[in-house]
Protein backbone atom coordinates (compact mmCIF):
# COMPACT_ATOMS: atom_id res chain seq x y z
CA UNK A 1 0.00 0.00 0.00
CA UNK A 2 1.23 3.68 -0.78
CA UNK A 3 2.14 5.62 1.94
CA UNK A 4 -0.02 8.28 3.06
CA UNK A 5 1.32 11.81 3.49
CA UNK A 6 -0.96 15.10 4.91
CA UNK A 7 -1.17 17.50 2.26
CA UNK A 8 -2.55 20.75 3.40
CA UNK A 9 -3.44 23.90 1.00
CA UNK A 10 0.33 25.43 -0.70
CA UNK A 11 2.21 22.57 -0.29
CA UNK A 12 4.50 22.07 -3.38
CA UNK A 13 3.87 18.26 -4.86
CA UNK A 14 5.27 16.51 -7.91
CA UNK A 15 3.39 13.87 -9.12
CA UNK A 16 4.55 10.05 -8.58
CA UNK A 17 5.08 7.85 -11.33
CA UNK A 18 2.41 5.62 -12.88
CA UNK A 19 -0.02 8.54 -12.23
CA UNK A 20 -2.33 9.70 -15.85
CA UNK A 21 -4.33 12.95 -16.65
CA UNK A 22 -7.67 11.16 -15.20
CA UNK A 23 -9.41 12.95 -18.52
CA UNK A 24 -7.42 12.39 -21.10
CA UNK A 25 -5.39 9.35 -20.08
CA UNK A 26 -1.60 10.84 -20.51
CA UNK A 27 1.00 10.10 -18.56
CA UNK A 28 1.88 13.16 -16.18
CA UNK A 29 4.66 11.94 -13.97
CA UNK A 30 6.81 14.49 -12.89
CA UNK A 31 4.33 17.29 -13.39
CA UNK A 32 4.28 19.79 -10.42
CA UNK A 33 2.23 22.28 -8.77
CA UNK A 34 0.58 23.55 -5.25
CA UNK A 35 -2.16 21.91 -3.51
CA UNK A 36 -5.17 24.27 -3.55
CA UNK A 37 -8.03 21.99 -2.69
CA UNK A 38 -7.89 19.05 0.13
CA UNK A 39 -10.78 16.87 0.54
CA UNK A 40 -9.49 14.37 3.00
CA UNK A 41 -12.53 11.93 3.47
CA UNK A 42 -12.12 11.14 -0.07
CA UNK A 43 -8.49 11.42 0.25
CA UNK A 44 -8.35 14.25 -3.02
CA UNK A 45 -6.15 17.30 -3.81
CA UNK A 46 -6.62 19.49 -6.47
CA UNK A 47 -3.20 21.16 -7.80
CA UNK A 48 -2.86 24.47 -9.50
CA UNK A 49 0.42 23.51 -11.83
CA UNK A 50 3.43 25.05 -11.50
CA UNK A 51 4.82 27.62 -14.31
CA UNK A 52 7.48 25.13 -15.52
CA UNK A 53 4.74 22.41 -16.01
CA UNK A 54 2.70 24.74 -18.03
CA UNK A 55 5.58 26.28 -20.28
CA UNK A 56 6.38 22.05 -21.46
CA UNK A 57 2.48 21.16 -21.78
CA UNK A 58 2.37 20.20 -25.17
CA UNK A 59 0.22 22.84 -27.50
CA UNK A 60 -2.09 19.65 -28.14
CA UNK A 61 -2.89 18.80 -24.46
CA UNK A 62 -4.21 22.72 -24.21
CA UNK A 63 -6.22 22.57 -27.37
CA UNK A 64 -8.11 19.43 -26.23
CA UNK A 65 -8.62 20.97 -23.11
CA UNK A 66 -10.03 24.16 -24.48
CA UNK A 67 -12.19 22.23 -26.80
CA UNK A 68 -13.66 20.05 -24.52
CA UNK A 69 -14.36 22.66 -21.41
CA UNK A 70 -11.33 21.15 -19.13
CA UNK A 71 -9.37 22.98 -17.18
CA UNK A 72 -5.52 23.15 -18.25
CA UNK A 73 -4.04 24.66 -15.36
CA UNK A 74 -5.21 22.34 -12.64
CA UNK A 75 -5.96 18.85 -11.77
CA UNK A 76 -7.86 17.08 -9.28
CA UNK A 77 -5.67 13.75 -7.82
CA UNK A 78 -5.82 11.12 -5.72
CA UNK A 79 -3.40 12.32 -2.64
CA UNK A 80 -1.08 8.97 -3.05
CA UNK A 81 -0.36 9.73 -6.61
CA UNK A 82 1.75 12.58 -5.17
CA UNK A 83 5.00 13.16 -3.05
CA UNK A 84 6.27 16.56 -1.35
CA UNK A 85 8.49 18.82 -3.45
CA UNK A 86 10.52 22.32 -3.48
CA UNK A 87 8.50 25.04 -4.76
CA UNK A 88 10.78 25.74 -7.94
CA UNK A 89 8.47 29.35 -8.69
CA UNK A 90 6.19 32.07 -7.68
CA UNK A 91 2.86 32.70 -7.42
CA UNK A 92 3.92 35.83 -10.46
CA UNK A 93 5.62 33.48 -12.55
CA UNK A 94 2.33 31.16 -12.80
CA UNK A 95 0.50 34.67 -13.07
CA UNK A 96 2.40 35.71 -16.37
CA UNK A 97 2.20 32.02 -18.21
CA UNK A 98 -1.22 31.28 -17.52
CA UNK A 99 -2.38 35.19 -19.01
CA UNK A 100 -0.35 34.13 -21.93
CA UNK A 101 -1.57 30.33 -22.37
CA UNK A 102 -4.90 32.15 -21.90
CA UNK A 103 -4.16 34.47 -24.79
CA UNK A 104 -2.76 31.97 -27.13
CA UNK A 105 -5.85 29.66 -26.88
CA UNK A 106 -8.71 31.25 -25.17
CA UNK A 107 -11.53 31.12 -28.06
CA UNK A 108 -10.38 27.02 -29.11
CA UNK A 109 -13.69 25.98 -27.48
CA UNK A 110 -15.66 27.97 -30.02
CA UNK A 111 -14.80 25.00 -32.33
CA UNK A 112 -13.63 25.91 -35.95
CA UNK A 113 -14.78 29.12 -35.33
CA UNK A 114 -12.77 29.62 -32.37
CA UNK A 115 -9.74 28.82 -34.99
CA UNK A 116 -10.20 31.92 -36.78
CA UNK A 117 -11.21 34.08 -33.91
CA UNK A 118 -8.01 32.70 -31.75
CA UNK A 119 -6.17 33.76 -35.19
CA UNK A 120 -7.43 36.67 -35.72
CA UNK A 121 -6.96 37.74 -31.90
CA UNK A 122 -3.16 35.99 -31.40
CA UNK A 123 -1.82 37.74 -28.51
CA UNK A 124 -4.58 39.83 -27.62
CA UNK A 125 -5.56 39.16 -23.64
CA UNK A 126 -8.92 37.65 -23.53
CA UNK A 127 -9.66 40.16 -20.75
CA UNK A 128 -8.39 43.44 -23.02
CA UNK A 129 -11.72 44.30 -24.90
CA UNK A 130 -10.49 47.31 -26.34
CA UNK A 131 -7.58 45.59 -27.70
CA UNK A 132 -9.47 43.17 -28.83
CA UNK A 133 -11.71 45.54 -30.62
CA UNK A 134 -9.36 47.35 -32.30
CA UNK A 135 -7.29 44.31 -33.60
CA UNK A 136 -10.97 43.24 -35.06
CA UNK A 137 -11.59 46.42 -36.48
CA UNK A 138 -8.68 46.48 -38.22
CA UNK A 139 -8.62 43.02 -39.61
CA UNK A 140 -12.47 43.69 -40.92
CA UNK A 141 -11.00 46.92 -42.71
CA UNK A 142 -8.49 44.73 -44.48
CA UNK A 143 -10.14 41.51 -45.34
CA UNK A 144 -14.12 42.09 -45.67
CA UNK A 145 -15.04 43.57 -49.31
CA UNK A 146 -16.62 46.88 -49.72
CA UNK A 147 -19.54 47.54 -50.33
CA UNK A 148 -21.80 44.79 -50.01
CA UNK A 149 -25.69 44.15 -50.09
CA UNK A 150 -27.06 43.05 -46.66
CA UNK A 151 -29.87 42.63 -44.54
CA UNK A 152 -30.55 43.97 -40.53
CA UNK A 153 -31.42 41.44 -38.80
CA UNK A 154 -31.41 43.20 -35.37
CA UNK A 155 -32.36 46.82 -35.77
CA UNK A 156 -32.84 48.93 -32.55
CA UNK A 157 -36.92 49.51 -31.64
CA UNK A 158 -36.18 53.41 -31.03
CA UNK A 159 -34.16 53.61 -34.38
CA UNK A 160 -34.69 54.29 -38.12
CA UNK A 161 -34.02 51.00 -39.19
CA UNK A 162 -36.24 47.63 -39.00
CA UNK A 163 -35.78 44.01 -39.10
CA UNK A 164 -35.28 42.55 -42.74
CA UNK A 165 -34.52 46.37 -43.75
CA UNK A 166 -32.00 45.70 -47.13
CA UNK A 167 -28.68 48.52 -46.62
CA UNK A 168 -25.85 49.05 -48.83
CA UNK A 169 -22.63 48.25 -46.55
CA UNK A 170 -20.33 50.91 -47.59
CA UNK A 171 -16.98 50.33 -44.59
CA UNK A 172 -16.17 50.52 -40.88
CA UNK A 173 -16.49 53.53 -39.76
CA UNK A 174 -15.57 53.49 -35.86
CA UNK A 175 -15.53 51.54 -33.14
CA UNK A 176 -17.94 51.97 -29.89
CA UNK A 177 -17.29 50.53 -26.08
CA UNK A 178 -21.05 48.68 -26.01
CA UNK A 179 -21.70 48.33 -29.70
CA UNK A 180 -18.55 47.06 -31.07
CA UNK A 181 -17.60 47.61 -34.55
CA UNK A 182 -19.48 50.05 -36.59
CA UNK A 183 -20.25 50.43 -40.42
CA UNK A 184 -21.52 52.53 -42.14
CA UNK A 185 -24.28 51.64 -44.29
CA UNK A 186 -27.21 53.65 -46.40
CA UNK A 187 -31.11 53.16 -46.22
CA UNK A 188 -32.10 54.36 -49.40
CA UNK A 189 -30.54 58.05 -49.49
CA UNK A 190 -29.74 58.24 -46.14
CA UNK A 191 -26.50 57.61 -44.08
CA UNK A 192 -26.46 55.57 -41.00
CA UNK A 193 -24.07 53.51 -38.74
CA UNK A 194 -25.27 50.48 -37.16
CA UNK A 195 -23.33 47.65 -35.21
CA UNK A 196 -21.81 45.15 -37.91
CA UNK A 197 -23.38 41.60 -35.91
CA UNK A 198 -26.43 42.97 -36.64
CA UNK A 199 -25.91 42.57 -40.53
CA UNK A 200 -26.37 39.80 -43.06
CA UNK A 201 -25.23 39.51 -46.19
CA UNK A 202 -27.74 38.98 -49.10
CA UNK A 203 -25.72 36.56 -51.29
CA UNK A 204 -25.18 33.33 -49.01
CA UNK A 205 -22.06 32.80 -51.22
CA UNK A 206 -20.69 36.41 -50.30
CA UNK A 207 -17.11 35.57 -48.36
CA UNK A 208 -18.11 38.58 -46.14
CA UNK A 209 -20.81 36.12 -44.44
CA UNK A 210 -18.19 33.95 -42.35
CA UNK A 211 -16.31 36.92 -41.78
CA UNK A 212 -19.35 38.64 -40.10
CA UNK A 213 -20.36 35.24 -38.28
CA UNK A 214 -16.68 34.89 -36.64
CA UNK A 215 -16.95 38.81 -35.64
CA UNK A 216 -20.82 37.74 -34.03
CA UNK A 217 -19.57 35.11 -32.90
CA UNK A 218 -16.48 36.72 -30.98
CA UNK A 219 -18.57 39.57 -29.34
CA UNK A 220 -21.69 37.52 -28.32
CA UNK A 221 -19.09 35.68 -26.16
CA UNK A 222 -16.11 38.30 -25.27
Amino acid sequence: MAATINLKIGDSVVVKSGAKDPDLGIDIEGWQGRVIEVDAKHKLICIAWDSVTLKNTPDWVIQKCETEGLDWSRMHLQSDQVELANPRDTEKDIEEIVKKLKSKYAWLYLGEEGKRIQAVLEGVSPDDYWTALKRWGEHLAKVMHFPFDAEISAAHPRGPQRDDDRVRVKGVSLLDDSYGVIVELRLGRRRYDHPLDQLKPLDKNDPNSQIIKDYATWFANR
